[in-house]
């Protein structure tokens, strides 16, 4: 992850709909605590993973660093 995690997380619900991050029909910070989101990424040496809801799509986050969309990480074409 090179941005923010709420920027990673935009960016692999974009690629998860094929379509542009500013394209998108939500705001992510009416869905989840940004604060508590960065805070998590702050403790990367804590085993944790965080999902939350958006508009059709469920996202969960890892401390290992992944995103999952739907149960997809991104290039990968099986459930998790």
């Amino acid at each position: 992850m090179d941005n923010s995690l709420p920027t990673d997380i935009v960016e692999a619900v974009a690629r998860a709909r094929d379509s542009d991050p500013r394209e998108l029909d939500f705001v992510l910070a009416d869905h989840v605590d940004l604060d508590a989101l960065e805070q998590l990424a702050e403790h990367p040496e804590s085993t944790w993973t965080f999902t939350f809801e958006l508009p059709d799509h469920s996202v969960t986050v890892t401390s290992a660093g992944a995103i999952l969309v739907d149960g997809q990480a991104e290039n990968d074409s099986s459930a998790v």
